[in-house]
């Protein structure tokens, strides 16, 4: 009873949230002209029609992808890992899409994002995420130590990110630009052509982590329980590490490494649900991912004021001080590894 008022309150707050990043803007614009504008349907003839339909609302849909996919990935590779501070930044994912990113931006030269360099720029995010992991799932197959292994995946993070620091300090100025803006974060600049892919494959990844459940609840009690009851470890482990690599690589190469999403969504879903189990984790994670991404984008617009923060900046800010919190009460996040 106590999970279904959860859902309750907080599907309604969802909705809420996604209507005030549509109606809340850095270019103010009175609620009743957004009204307007979205009731009278797509058009792009005014300057409220162009900022709603093309700024405003794929802006809001990338961040609900952006809030369900990377929360996902942060569960499942906590879950893989046993690791309550796994996530794609901390393990050197996020670095290692940031580096093919920045080897195909200014390594190659690339300095324009037309819809050709983006499909690049997302195979080559979810490559670099893919080799990263795999990396790291070899060394977890060499120590068992939560503590060492969250070290060395901040080892590896930073070995990639000096390797995109190399290429950064020998690009021209015009590349270099390019790859730092994106390496800010952002949910602007997608466009609803690139939604078209963003969106399904966003839901795909949501899916099919959520049919993922069962496994992922036999990994959290040990990979030899797990082989005992019949599971085949060896192709969980590649079916999560393709998933967690594709759905991370993908936002990533839209939206730029979004820092501690990943890892302090999944907690708050455990938290409020208080729960370990998987089928509810997994749709928990996404809907409260989402929530978080709107608030973080409604306050990155700084309402009313012509200036966009860098969402990255946002979900620091609110993100370091939770998983500080978290790691200081971890005798109440081991009971759910």
């Amino acid at each position: 009873m106590h999970r279904r008022y959860t859902w309750i309150l907080l599907l309604p707050l969802l909705g809420l949230l996604l209507l005030a990043d549509i109606f809340l803007g850095s270019v103010w614009l009175s609620p009743a002209t957004v009204f307007q504008t979205l009731f009278e349907g797509y058009h792009t003839d005014s300057a409220a029609g162009l900022i709603v339909w093309e700024a405003r609302m794929p802006r809001a849909v990338t961040a609900l992808c952006a809030g369900m996919v990377l929360p996902v990935c942060g569960l499942m590779m906590q879950t893989f890992f046993r690791n309550p501070v796994a996530g794609p930044d901390i393990l050197g994912v996020s670095s290692g899409a940031g580096l093919a990113v920045a080897i195909l931006t200014m390594g190659a030269g690339l300095t324009g994002w037309t819809a050709t360099h983006q499909v690049s720029l997302i195979l080559a995010a979810i490559a670099g995420s893919v080799a990263v992991l795999l990396l790291m799932l070899v060394i977890a197959g060499k120590t068992r130590d939560a503590v060492t292994l969250l070290i060395i995946g901040l080892m590896v993070g930073a070995g990639v990110s000096a390797l995109s620091g190399i290429l950064q300090y020998f690009s021209n100025r015009d590349a270099l630009r390019s790859f730092l803006l994106w390496s800010f974060g952002s949910l602007g600049g997608v466009t609803w052509t690139e939604l078209i892919i963003l969106l399904p494959a966003a839901l795909f990844v949501v899916l099919l982590s959520w049919l993922m459940a069962k496994p992922l609840n036999l990994l959290l009690t040990g990979e030899q329980y797990a082989f005992t009851m019949g599971l085949s470890v060896r192709r969980a482990r590649l079916l999560l590490v393709f998933v967690t690599g594709a759905g991370a690589g993908l936002v990533t190469a839209y939206c730029g490494p979004i820092a501690f999403v990943g890892i302090a969504v999944p907690h708050i879903a455990r938290m409020i649900w208080d729960t370990a189990d998987h089928r509810t984790l997994v749709p928990a994670t996404a809907v409260s991912g989402a929530a978080v991404m709107l608030l973080c984008d409604i306050i990155a617009q700084l309402p009313g004021y012509q200036t966009i923060l860098p969402v990255n900046i946002i979900t620091a800010l609110l993100g370091a001080p939770f998983v500080i919190w978290l790691l200081v009460r971890s005798r109440r996040i081991n009971n759910y590894f």
